[in-house]
């Protein structure tokens, strides 16, 4: 049987199918081309990452396709219950990626408390001339420890996050509609650890109380972050989405981060991904990186490994 991983995939994934049995193409097949080379090629499997689509047209033009996968959490890039409702089965990994985008979120709050994104900047085009004003500039800093950390959102990645949150000496709370309660277990190099709960709260309190906040939910509707929520929070509060874009209002956010209302924000993800919008890419208190919360090695051997089991599990 042939696998197409389409947006690329570990070389631990690769030997792992190929023990398994299967042929893997690596090969990167443009959007639009997908269904003809998955017919001509007789492919049983397609994995994607966030860049391939996979929907009711590519499923309703490959009457020969067995599964769908997807390298990481979210699956909003694929037509599930249709592909379902066709006896193609869908997979992905939610487990695989958590760690990598949580330390990811930590990578943007640090940044945004101690102006990390825009002294790199800066210091390259001043710092031997204006040393001393820079040093001005980036001099008051923040600590994060002893701080809220709001998390909308406390599935996984946003319990990889509280976990490194109260690593740190933070305050978390957390609302999701589906987790009443969670506990956290705090594991240490020596075998040790500490558990806490934490019980979800309203989005509105959230919002109220959290000096910095981190979105770790699916693609939405509509908003979850707009005028309205950013009029409620903190003044100075951060804020952080390394979810998916479309969850807050970039527009609404410019002008909270103009205003001093929001500090700092960092981004992983856009609204008009994978073009984000100019006045997000060059606004001086936006930390920015394009859509890497899983890409470490690591997260991509698991991510490999696991889809590579499931595979096997559902073809053997």
């Amino acid at each position: 049987m042939k696998v197409l991983a389409n947006d690329g995939i570990s070389k631990s994934g690769i030997l792992a199918l190929e023990k398994g049995g299967f042929e893997v193409i690596t090969t990167k097949v443009a959007q639009e081309q997908v269904a003809n080379f998955v017919n001509e090629n007789n492919v049983d499997v397609v994995l994607v990452r966030s860049a391939t689509k996979i929907r009711k047209d590519i499923i309703d033009a490959c009457p020969g396709l067995k599964i769908i996968g997807r390298g990481g959490v979210g699956m909003d890039n694929i037509d599930v219950e249709y592909a379902k409702s066709k006896g193609i089965h869908v997979i992905n990994t939610p487990a695989s990626s958590s760690e990598s985008v949580a330390e990811l979120v930590f990578g943007h709050l640090f940044n945004g408390v101690r102006f990390l994104h825009d002294s790199n900047r800066n210091m390259p085009l001043e710092g031997d001339t204006n040393f001393d004003g820079l040093k001005k500039a980036y001099a008051n800093g923040t600590e994060l420890r002893g701080k809220t950390l709001g998390i909308v959102g406390i599935g996984r990645i946003g319990q990889a996050t509280a976990k490194m949150a109260l690593g740190l000496g933070m305050k978390v709370i957390a609302a999701d509609s589906f987790i009443p309660k969670v506990d956290i277990k705090v594991e240490f190099f020596d075998g040790q650890s500490i558990t806490t709960t934490i019980v979800s709260q309203s989005l509105e309190s959230l919002f109220k109380e959290a000096d910095f906040i981190t979105l770790h939910v699916p693609a939405q509707d509509g908003y979850i972050i707009g005028e309205k929520e950013l009029e409620i929070m903190k003044d100075g509060v951060g804020i952080v989405n390394c979810a998916r874009g479309g969850v807050i209002d970039e527009v609404a956010l410019v002008k909270a981060l103009d205003s001093g209302k929001v500090s700092f924000a960092g981004l992983d993800v856009f609204e008009s991904e994978p073009k984000p919008e100019m006045a997000i890419l060059m606004h001086t208190k936006i930390s920015l990186t394009p859509h890497i919360g899983a890409a470490t090695g690591e997260a991509q051997d698991r991510i490999g490994t696991e889809l590579a089991q499931q595979i096997i599990t559902l073809l053997s």
